[in-house]
């Protein structure tokens, strides 16, 4: 008897369940807040230096007609674009401004003055108030990956803190510290006390949506957890989009940080609404807390659970401590246990790509809004919004096609888009839009389907040091991931082609991997080892043949 059969007495999701899980769904808008943040908060606004000529703290950005640029600023060799980091080394008289032939023989200077923002659209942000252009442009992609540097940190920190002391108790303590880090980051007096900061930040919505999704996730009976997962997933995607509403109302980078962080105080109440894991105080030997909360549920539920499921509670409880004990005198599970043996080494190593490559294309998508041309506010709603048709193709095929023809398909849909804006032409800028959400809506459904698929190829033994691991080489590819905008600068369709060419590679190479879709879950090495071995390359080859034929075929009904 285990507490997945009390669930079974509970209900898989009852209606205290319901009550929970939809509690718990909210703070995850928030922290879509902060993770998407960063593409308003170091917006990048048109901007040019300020010329010799132009004096006073006065002068503005649209001071010198754009029709006189290409008098001041010099041709971009790569870009192709007007270089408003430096000008040229002339006198700015007025016969000069009233000419329509650049001087080009003196060359060109470095932008010593200040630089002047085009506030049309952004009041402020931190790229125009600390200057972070020109030659500082790396630093803004800096700040982001910092973020997420944080976000791999505070896995780990929460993570171990959610085990040792509570699921609760850490629930709050990234909760408040978020919140107060928040307020201090549209503070922030410079660069690095900002980046701090959102380092900060970042560390804490690990512990916010992870402890959030793990309480959920523990009250729920096994066939509905896909469905709440998913559901919770789509919450991140509408406090994705209205990321963009605040955007919309407050064009001030500072208070839009504060505006974004305050909500996080609504959740407080939450301290008298959302009770521990049951699943967790059983684990820990307070089957008496355990049992009051196994109580209130079942009393919601309007279900009676007997006397002796309680006993045998306790009788299990006793029978994994003793467990326990003789389990800490074995060796310690870890990542080269997953390497050691050929074919689990090539499933494994072929398992941290596809997580490398959906959180670099994820992230590299959902910050590269600003590069694709048109109304950015639009195009950043509608990369949110395409989340959750993408979410909700998963729950009518995850279980009817298998894992590795979801996770392929939606990979080489995802990459094929993308890199069919080689071929767009400059003048169909809707359509780069368009390649780019289909692009976003398909990784959407891989990066969904990739954590069931890994924990499916991992044996038992193994299996929560071979997530964890995968976990941080996602983590990795998110780090990488702001600093794909900065291509968009040099060439628009570039950073999606790099997420295509990443994407499709990695579609096609999952076909290597076995499906694991109505197979008996892996216990031991020698399972996993044994797991898809003898599928030769000809089977593999017919079998993904077939899957794509499928998939096409599927498309076109």
């Amino acid at each position: 008897m285990g507490y997945d059969d009390v669930i079974k007495y509970l209900g898989e999701f009852g209606r205290y369940q319901r009550r929970i899980h939809l509690l718990l769904c909210f703070p995850t808008i928030v922290c879509a807040f902060h993770k998407l943040a960063g593409v308003f908060l170091l917006a990048l606004p048109n901007f040019r230096c300020q010329l010799p000529f132009e004096k006073g703290e006065t002068v503005q950005f649209s001071s010198l007609p754009q029709e006189k640029w290409s008098l001041a600023y010099p041709v971009d060799g790569v870009t192709g674009k007007l270089s408003t980091c430096k000008y040229y080394n002339v006198a700015y008289n007025e016969d000069y401004l009233n000419g329509s032939e650049p001087f080009t023989q003196n060359g060109t200077l470095e932008c010593s003055s200040r630089y002047l923002y085009d506030q049309s659209r952004y009041l402020s942000s931190a790229v125009s108030e600390w200057d972070l252009v020109c030659n500082r442009s790396l630093m803004s992609a800096t700040s982001d990956s910092l973020f997420m540097v944080g976000v791999l940190f505070g896995s780990f920190v929460f993570g171990q803190m959610s085990d040792r002391v509570g699921r609760k108790p850490t629930f709050f303590a990234a909760l408040v510290i978020q919140v107060v880090f928040g307020i201090l980051v549209g503070m922030a007096p410079e660069y690095f006390s900002y980046t701090i900061g959102r380092m900060v930040v970042g560390a804490t919505t690990s512990g916010f949506f992870l402890v959030a999704y793990v309480i959920a996730m523990e009250m729920v009976g096994s066939s509905k957890r896909l469905y709440a997962g998913v559901f919770m997933q789509m919450f991140f995607s509408v406090g994705f989009m209205l990321t963009a509403a605040f955007a919309y109302f407050i064009r001030d980078w500072r208070w839009l940080q504060i505006a974004l962080s305050l909500p996080g105080l609504l959740f407080l109440c939450y301290y008298w609404l959302i009770p521990e894991s049951a699943r967790w105080l059983l684990s820990k030997g307070r089957q008496d807390e355990a049992f009051v909360i196994i109580r209130k549920a079942a009393k919601v539920n309007k279900v009676e659970i007997p006397s002796e499921i309680y006993e045998q509670l306790v009788e299990e409880v006793a029978e994994k401590k003793k467990q326990a004990e003789l389990d800490a005198s074995k060796p310690v599970p870890s990542v080269l246990d997953l390497l050691r043996y050929p074919n689990l080494r090539r499933k494994t190593l072929l398992i941290f790509f596809d997580w490398f490559v959906n959180a670099t294309v994820y992230y590299g998508l959902s910050w590269n809004t600003n590069n694709l041309g048109g109304n950015q506010l639009l195009n950043f709603v509608i990369t949110g919004a395409v989340e959750i048709p993408g979410y909700t193709f998963l729950l009518f095929t995850l279980n009817r096609c298998g894992r590795r023809t979801i996770l392929c398909g939606a990979m080489v849909v995802s990459g094929v888009s993308l890199l069919l804006t080689i071929i767009v032409p400059r003048d169909m800028n809707w359509l780069i839009i368009v390649c780019a959400m289909v692009g976003k809506m398909a990784i959407t459904s891989s990066y969904g389907t990739v954590y069931i698929f890994s924990s499916e190829q991992f044996p038992t033994v193994v299996r929560n040091v071979g997530l964890g691991t995968s976990s941080m080489v996602a983590r990795v590819g998110g780090i990488i991931a702001p600093y794909l905008k900065l291509l968009g600068e040099i060439w628009q369709p570039l950073p999606l082609i790099i997420c295509g060419a990443l994407s499709l590679t990695a579609g096609l190479l999952s076909l290597l991997l076995p499906e694991t879709h109505n197979k008996p879950m892996l216990e031991t090495i020698e399972d996993g080892e044994n797991f898809g071995k003898k599928r030769q390359a000809s089977v593999v080859a017919e079998e993904g043949g077939e899957e794509m034929k499928n998939m096409l075929n599927g498309r076109s009904n």
